[in-house]
């Protein structure tokens, strides 16, 4: 019964390079493919062999066939590094759909396109999502997870996206929110506009409206007839990233804008009529950003007729070795490498830290372990020097900055440990964060004072 689905397959995806069934317990059913010259396995050698023999780094995490088989969801569009049996490593992007009968799954299907170079990827598609994807816009799938609470967010991206309601979208640095909106836009009848895209931190007031509503020639010195952003996403998507960070002057304009659809350009007259879904986003806790005066009660309303609460990485544990492998695959693909995983030091590390830069903080940990590693795991030796230290975890807020380093007293004035201690702090709030202005903001302190800090301790070129 399985094979009778290659046939159907072959019809639709005349252009594959390799198709591959199994049974529900993930042994091999059949296998073809038609590039010999980069993958040399023939179904004779693996007929009956289950997945992870094949190839042996697979694990139920990695393995799309396994995770398929557990849920019965399709995986699209995978970029996947696969090592066999015989050591030969394989690059490829992977589709994967259960096989049921009636609500049984039975077995599972991966079609694969092979990729010959690392820049072949941005070229290939097995989906329907080639709108998307020349844009280069996040899709729900892209979404990588292995918890319940971000499955519920998969969940309700479809659910909502179709609406005109505004989404406001809560969660830490780092937590995956400007994917969670391009998710959102992508799944929604407005697909083929634009997303348009504006952080909201650290930008004056009056730069900010002229940015968000446009100007009008001599509105001001130097200024032009321009549209702003609520013009130029007509249509489509509007993200405004950060608005706990606008100043409380411009919150009531962006309210009137939204609430009477159409905008006025600075120094103009007549109202323009404007067609957009608003996404927002926020990185602390909206209730307490109302209390302090930093967001308007009003406007808070008006963009949270839907709420998505993203958790920061250190409460889905589940997501962060599945995401330790995601990475790697990512990385064993675009830096040439063949890199297995983590060893056992380095995953006691991780699992006993706790993330202040959630999910961007990790990439950045693995990439630059890729960057050094000379074994087939990433090694206590590969991560950078903060993880390794003595630290003690302290909660600021809803963003933990933490490290406090090893200082040997010994030898050592006050005034050296403190400064060893504060150049140890700003590093790390530099390679958590997005930009200086977000290090400054988890310091607590001014971007002035951060760059006179960073001059200070040479940690800017």
């Amino acid at each position: 019964m399985l094979r009778r689905y290659v046939e159907q397959i072959l019809s639709i995806y005349n252009y594959l390079d390799g198709i591959m069934v199994t049974d529900k317990y993930g042994y091999v059913e059949y296998y073809v493919t038609f590039r010999p010259d980069v993958n040399n396995l023939k179904e004779k050698d693996i007929l009956r062999k289950h997945i992870t023999e094949v190839y042996p780094t697979l694990n139920e995490e990695t393995s799309s066939i396994l995770r398929v088989l557990k849920t019965g969801k399709p995986i699209s569009n995978e970029f996947q590094t696969l090592i066999t049996y015989k050591g030969q490593s394989i690059r490829a992007i992977n589709t994967t759909m259960p096989i049921k009968d009636h609500d049984e799954i039975i077995g599972a299907v991966d079609v694969s396109r092979y990729i010959d170079s690392p820049y072949q990827r941005q070229d290939i598609s097995l989906s329907l999502k080639e709108s998307v994807e020349k844009k280069n816009l996040y899709a729900v799938d892209d979404i990588v997870t292995n918890s319940r609470s971000m499955e519920l967010i998969k969940e309700r991206i479809p659910m909502i996206a179709d609406t005109d309601s505004s989404v406001l979208i809560y969660g830490e640095t780092g937590t995956g929110k400007e994917l969670v909106a391009q998710s959102i836009h992508t799944a929604s009848k407005r697909r083929n506009k634009k997303f348009v895209s504006q952080n909201c931190a650290a930008i004056p007031g009056n730069l900010l409206e002229s940015i968000l509503f446009g100007t009008t020639k001599g509105s001001y010195t130097g200024a032009e007839n321009k549209p702003g952003l609520f013009e130029i996403a007509s249509g489509g998507t509007l993200f405004l990233d950060e608005i706990n960070s606008m100043e409380i002057s411009v919150q009531p304009k962006i309210l009137k804008a939204i609430e009477e659809k159409q905008v006025v350009r600075l120094g103009g007259y007549e109202p323009i009529k404007t067609d957009i879904k608003i996404v927002s986003a926020v990185n602390e806790n909206p209730l307490q950003c109302i209390a302090e005066n930093k967001l308007r009660e009003d406007l808070f309303y008006r963009l949270s007729v839907v709420q998505l609460n993203i958790p920061p990485l250190r409460e889905r544990i589940n997501d962060l070795f599945y995401l330790v492998s995601h990475f790697i695959n990512i990385y064993n693909t675009s830096m040439h490498c063949n890199l297995i995983g983590i060893d056992e030091e380095v995953e006691t590390i991780f699992r006993g830290y706790n993330w202040p830069g959630n999910v961007r903080e990790l990439k950045n940990v693995i990439e630059g372990a890729f960057n050094v590693a000379s074994a087939r795991f990433i090694q206590k030796k590969d991560l950078p020097e903060y993880l390794t230290r003595p630290f003690v975890l302290e909660e600021i807020g809803q963003n933990a900055l933490m490290t406090v380093p090893a200082i040997p007293l010994k030898g050592i004035s006050l005034e050296e440990a403190l400064e060893t201690y504060e150049r140890e702090l700003i590093e790390h709030a530099v390679a958590i964060s997005k930009n200086y202005v977000e290090a400054a903001k988890l310091l607590g302190i001014t971007k002035q004072a951060l760059n006179y800090k960073l001059r200070k301790y040479k940690l800017r070129e």
